[in-house]
C-alpha cells in the first residue's frame, strides 16, 4: 500500500477531539472515557475509517475504536468524521501493544483487509496468528467474537485454521461474500474497490467463551 504524506497530518490530529493521543492511559477504563457501559468493538486497521464511521452512525449505542499504525492514514480519518458523534474514538498505535491499550473490556475485534503477510517468515505478523490470539485473550470482556473480511484466500486459509486450532468456533465462513446480499453489510474502502472489479471477499465471524477457553 502506498502511503500518500499528509503535510498538515500533525495539526489535524493535534487538533481531532476523536483522536486519543494517550490510549494506554485508559486500559480497562474506556468505558470511563465514552461515559456509558455499551458494548466496545474495535478495527484493527481501519484503513481510511468508512467502515469505522458509517458503524458509528448506524449503531449509535455501541462503542467504536479504529485502530491504525499510520499518520497519514489516521489524518485522512479524521478529516471524514462528522462533528457530534459520541460513540466513536480513533487510536493511533501499533497492533502489537493491543494488550498494553485495552483490558478485559472488548466485545468484539473486527479484522478487514488486514497485510496477509504472504511470506511464511512473516506468519506470526498476521492479525489471526497465535501470538495476536493470545493477547486478544486479555482484552475481551467474556466471549471473544472475531469478524474477518478479506480478499486474500491465502489469508483466509490460514485464519480458519488458525482461530480453529486456537479453540474458536466458526459461526459464519463466506467464500463469497456479496452474493448473499445482506442489506447490513458495510464495506470498507478496500472492499468496494475488489467489489467492482468482481473479485470475492471472504468473510469468516468466529466466536468463543470463558469456558471454553
Amino acid at each position: 500500500m502506498r502511503l500518500r504524506n499528509v503535510k498538515n497530518k500533525e495539526e489535524i490530529m493535534n487538533s481531532s477531539s476523536y483522536l486519543i493521543l494517550d490510549p494506554k492511559k485508559y486500559c480497562g477504563s474506556w468505558s470511563n472515557l465514552f461515559e456509558n457501559a455499551n458494548p466496545i468493538y474495535i478495527e484493527i486497521g481501519m484503513g481510511k475509517g468508512n467502515f469505522i464511521i458509517e458503524n458509528s452512525l448506524r449503531y449509535p449505542n455501541i462503542n467504536f475504536i479504529g485502530i491504525e499504525k499510520y499518520d497519514s492514514i489516521v489524518s485522512r480519518c479524521l478529516q471524514k468524521i462528522p462533528e457530534g458523534l459520541t460513540n466513536l474514538k480513533i487510536v493511533r498505535m501499533n497492533a502489537l501493544e493491543i494488550d498494553e491499550v485495552f483490558k478485559s473490556e472488548i466485545d468484539l475485534i473486527y479484522l478487514n483487509f488486514s497485510d496477509p503477510w504472504p511470506k511464511k517468515r512473516w506468519h506470526k505478523r498476521r492479525l489471526t496468528s497465535e501470538v495476536f490470539l493470545k493477547k486478544y485473550d486479555s482484552i475481551f470482556k467474556s466471549v471473544k467474537k472475531i469478524v474477518q473480511k478479506t480478499d486474500n484466500q491465502e489469508l483466509f486459509e490460514y485464519s480458519i485454521e488458525s482461530l480453529s486450532s486456537y479453540g474458536y468456533k466458526l459461526s459464519s465462513v463466506s467464500l463469497d461474500l456479496h452474493k448473499l446480499n445482506e442489506k447490513d453489510n458495510i464495506m470498507t474502502e478496500y472492499e468496494e474497490k475488489f467489489t467492482k472489479k468482481g473479485l470475492p471477499i471472504y468473510r469468516l465471524i468466529a466466536s468463543k467463551d470463558d469456558v471454553n477457553s
